[in-house]
Formats: C-alpha cells, sequence, structure tokens
C-alpha cells in the first residue's frame, strides 16, 4: 500500500485544502479532503479568524501549536504576518503559562529530548532523526533551570526551544526543517512537579556539578561533530551554569547565549541610540544594574566591553559598573558571591560610610552616589525605580538613559510613563514590555522594547550565511549598532529602539551587518560577492513551493 498519504500528517509536507485536484490524485489523497481548493492566502484567512475568536491567549497559544503540528507552511505564514500581534502569544508572555502545564496537557514531541542520565545515548538520539552534517543550520537547547523568571520547570521547559525557533523562523527565516529544538533534562528542583503523576521528565532533584559539566560536554561535542555547521544557541540556564559555559566554549563551538549576550546586546543597541541624544561615548557612561542575574550581568559585560573599544582600559571600565542584587550593593565582601558577580563587587572599603538599610545598600543611596548616565532593571522588582529613584538620577546626569527591562507588567521596576513624568521629559527610555506611546508637555514619546527578537534572529541568520566559526563580541556589537541604525533617536520623543512590526526586514539587516563582521575579523567560513542578496535567499519564506 502507497505511503503517499503520509505527506497530510507531516506538517512540512501537509498543504490541507491547498493540495490541488492533480496533487490529490498523484499522491492518494482522493476523498481525504473537502472538495474546495484554496489558495494560501484563503487558507491564512481563516485561520486568522479562527485565531481571533480564541477567547485567551492561552487559548491562542494551544490553537497556534496545533496549527504547528498540521501545517508548518501556514502556521509561519500566520506569524509573518501578524508578528507583532502574535510574539507575546508564541514566546513570552504565554509561552510561561504554557509551561507550567506542559506535561499536564503534553499534545505531539516537538524536540529531541537528552536525558542526564542516559549520556549515551545523545549521539543515537540525534542520528534517529536521518540528518546529515550539511541539513542542519542551528540548535536551541535548554536545561530549563530558570525559565523567564519563573524558575526550575524540568522537561516542561521544552517550548522554550519550540517557542525560540518559531520566532528564528517567522523573524529570520531560518528553515524549520534544518532547526532542531532540544531539552536538556537534568532533573528538577521544582517539588510541585515532583510530585505531580503527570510529570514527564525525570524525577530526582537537578544533577549539578562533575556530571553536568560532563553532560554539557558530550553534548557540545556530539552536536558539532553531527552538525558542524549548526549554531549552538543556550536558552534559560541557570545563572550558575550560564556564564560559566559560555566563557568556557565560546572559542571552542559555534555557541551562543541569547540570556546574556543577546540580550546584552539589545541593550547595547537602546544605549548606542541613547547616547546619539547626549553626544557622549561608551567611556563617558556611568552604569547601575538593578538585578545582578544572568540577563543583568550580561549587559553589564556588553556595555563594559563598549566601554573598552572606547579606549578605556579593563579595571577603569569595571570602575564604572555598579550591581545591586537582593542584598543591595554587590561588594567583595559579600559570602558566596556568583562568579558571575565578582568580577563587578565592590571594594567594601570604597563604600563604608553609604548609607545601608535591612537590605543592605539601597538603589536609591547607589543613584545619589554614582550618580550614573545608565541605570538598568532586571530585577522583577514592581516598582522598585521609585520618583525618588529618577529624580535622583536627574539630579547626577541631565538625559539619563532609563531601561525597566523586567517583564511582564506586573514586574516592570517603573511604569515608562511615571518616567517621562518624574524626569520632565529628560529621561531616555525604553522597556521590557510593550508600552503605548506617552503624552507629556504636548511631545508624544515613543517607548521601544527591548526584545531581543529584535537582535537574535538576526544575528543567527548572519551566523549562519557566513559560516561564523564562532560569535565574537564585534559581531554582537554589529548585531546592536545594526539595530541602533534603524531608528533616529534625535527627535524629541522618538524611539531608542525600531517596533518588533518590521522584523524580517530588521533581522536581514542584523543578519547582513553581522555576516560583514564575521567577514572582517576572519571568523566567517564563507563569503558572498552579494551578501544583502545571499541574505535575502536564505531567508525561508512560508509559500508552498512547486510540488516535487
Amino acid at each position: 500500500m502507497s505511503d503517499k498519504p503520509a505527506v497530510i500528517t507531516d506538517p512540512l509536507t501537509n498543504r490541507g485544502t491547498a493540495f490541488t485536484l492533480e496533487q490529490r490524485r498523484e499522491l492518494g489523497l482522493i476523498g481525504r479532503l473537502p472538495s474546495a481548493v484554496e489558495t494560501l492566502d484563503e487558507q491564512a484567512r481563516r485561520a486568522y479568524t479562527q485565531l481571533r475568536s480564541q477567547s485567551t491567549d492561552m487559548a491562542r497559544y494551544i490553537f497556534l501549536d496545533q496549527l504547528h503540528n498540521r501545517n508548518e507552511v501556514l502556521y509561519y505564514r500566520l506569524l509573518v504576518d501578524h508578528l507583532q500581534e502574535l510574539l507575546p502569544v508564541v514566546y513570552d508572555p504565554t509561552v510561561g503559562d504554557a509551561i507550567k502545564e506542559w506535561s499536564r496537557d503534553y499534545r505531539r514531541s516537538r524536540a529531541v529530548y537528552l536525558s542526564i542520565d542516559r549520556p549515551e545515548d545523545i549521539r543515537v538520539s540525534f542520528e534517529s532523526l536521518g540528518l546529515g552534517a550539511a541539513d542542519v543550520d542551528l540548535l536551541v537547547c535548554s536545561d530549563a533551570e530558570e525559565i523567564l523568571g519563573i524558575g526550575d520547570w524540568g522537561v516542561n521547559g521544552t517550548d522554550i526551544s519550540v517557542g525560540k525557533l518559531a520566532v528564528y523562523t517567522a523573524a529570520a527565516g531560518i528553515h524549520p526543517a534544518r532547526a532542531i529544538a532540544i531539552n536538556l533534562d537534568c532533573g528538577t528542583d521544582n517539588q510541585q512537579l515532583l510530585d505531580d503523576p503527570a510529570y514527564l521528565g525525570n524525577r530526582h532533584p537537578r544533577v549539578r556539578g562533575e556530571r553536568y559539566d560532563a553532560f554539557i560536554a558530550e553534548y557540545l561535542r556530539v552536536a558539532s561533530e553531527l552538525f558542524p555547521q549548526a549554531l549552538l544557541h543556550f536558552e534559560d540556564f541557570g545563572p550558575s551554569n550560564a556564564r560559566r559555559i559560555l566563557e568556557r566554549y565560546r572559542g571552542t563551538y559555534r555557541i551562543f547565549n541569547d540570556d546574556m549576550q543577546g540580550t546584552g546586546a539589545i541593550v547595547t543597541a537602546a544605549v548606542i541610540s541613547g547616547m546619539k541624544v547626549t553626544g557622549t561615548s561608551f567611556a563617558d557612561q556611568r552604569l547601575v544594574v538593578y538585578g545582578a542575574g544572568t540577563a543583568g550581568t550580561g549587559m553589564a559585560d556588553q556595555i563594559h566591553a563598549g566601554m573598552v573599544r572606547d579606549g578605556l582600559s579593563e579595571t577603569e571600565a569595571r570602575s564604572r559598573i555598579w550591581l545591586i542584587d537582593r542584598g543591595g550593593l554587590v561588594t567583595d565582601d559579600m559570602p558566596d558571591l556568583p562568579d558571575y558577580q565578582q568580577v563587578y563587587a565592590r571594594p567594601a572599603a570604597d563604600v563604608a560610610d553609604w548609607e545601608r538599610g535591612a537590605r543592605g545598600i539601597g538603589l536609591l543611596e547607589v543613584v545619589r552616589r554614582v550618580r550614573p548616565t545608565i541605570l538598568i532593571g532586571t530585577s522583577t522588582d514592581h516598582g522598585a525605580f521609585t520618583q525618588d529613584v529618577i529624580e535622583a538620577l536627574c539630579v547626577g546626569a541631565d538625559r539619563p538613559i532609563v531601561l525597566p527591562l523586567s517583564n511582564p507588567t506586573e514586574r516592570i521596576e517603573v511604569m515608562p510613563a511615571d518616567v517621562i513624568a518624574w524626569s520632565g521629559g529628560r529621561a531616555l527610555v525604553a522597556a521590557g514590555i510593550p508600552v503605548e506611546d506617552v503624552e507629556h508637555d504636548g511631545v508624544t514619546y515613543t517607548i521601544g522594547q527591548g526584545n531581543n527578537a529584535l537582535l537574535y534572529p538576526g544575528l543567527g541568520l548572519g551566523a549562519v550565511v557566513s559560516g561564523a566559526r564562532e560569535i565574537t563580541d564585534g559581531m554582537l556589537l554589529a548585531a546592536a549598532e545594526a539595530v541602533a541604525s534603524q531608528v533616529d533617536p534625535l527627535p524629541r520623543g522618538a524611539a531608542l529602539l525600531p517596533p518588533v512590526r518590521d522584523l524580517r526586514a530588521s533581522s536581514a539587516i542584523v543578519a547582513e551587518a553581522v555576516a560583514r563582521c564575521a567577514e572582517t575579523e576572519g571568523v566567517a567560513s564563507r563569503t558572498h560577492d552579494d551578501l544583502a542578496r545571499a541574505i535575502k535567499d536564505a531567508m525561508w519564506e512560508p509559500v508552498y513551493g512547486s510540488w516535487e
């Protein structure tokens, strides 16, 4: 019996009602579909109407997930056509709610699951996909220890990798058949999951130490051997591991950590735009980061790198950065400081006379003493940037750059409208959430969103097209500058970052800048006479091609 009808069960080949009558006869689909033959446009209109009829974002997420499992071209057509509207549905914040119920709502596997209890299965797991060395451009993996600020969700975190790949494809045209989502199941310390009979992951506490390190090393070794052209994207690893893994392996493998490098680069883009307004350079900045986890220290790293590029020594640059965590200002006398904070810890003797509260040296005291030009929030401490803090910030800087990046809305450090009002319109603001325009004193302020999707899809595409052997700091800066180049921040009230509605075009601009930098720095394994054309040709489009 022919296996041709399998084309309607494979989401990569299924066209549903768009199969022509001739294709239906050829493929043995007569009687398997309604009589009408639709265009992709007609299918997309129906799907969007069905989507809009769903009453909640979670219902929309499930609808899109089911469409993804049925017809990938139609799914991505819907995303591309409505990307700004649907990004918060297919990824943050809705994916966080989906992850909490992932095991209970399990529908279909869209990932490769690698267990720390069976590291010997890593190779066979990948080989079972039937993909060759030249067939894969991108792998996104997560061990799900620190999911979007909601913590450790074990195998439930699989949809982080799936969702990230969906954004890569919708925003930058990474071919969905050339990308792999991976869950690294290292156990979980989430007792709620361990006690849940429906939980589908390893039922033991999260493995750490030597076994964990060996597991990561084996994953990188096998993945890079089998898929030597692929970018290895790391997502939502715990802070104790994310920086350490990146620093250890970034010179050996084509590795990228979006929480550190991508987030840092998008913040750098906002700062670059802000510096165009203030007429200053990185070397002129004083940075306070409120929330010194993986994301916050990654931002500090990127701005530190900018300071060094602008002429400061490593030590001078570090002296211009202050981190604040749960225990207040990070100082070198604090016990058990994580390694990623140690490099920025302030000498305790230097701040011995600073005012202390119940949680150490607080934000307001640091702002008053430091007079920062840039204040970043990654704390999820809602309301932490009070009126006193913003007013003190404006005493020390005429046009301070204020970036409250925590999300969702109930976790943001301050609403941009308040920053504008309290600063008298002087502060330059971008946020981590979508925000409506702010009216103040006759001026309309457009608030750009510090969304990593503005950067990492284009960065990945540029790395793929150039065959970059590693992701360098120069490539990250090139991506940040390419994002910043897409706005004119000089008019009063102008945004620091471009809108996400034009992500396909934006990603192409970022990709070209990244690929060009890779060539210049000598890490590209492929060059192109017409790089812009090569970028465009590499971007997969969600259309039904000729049937073969």
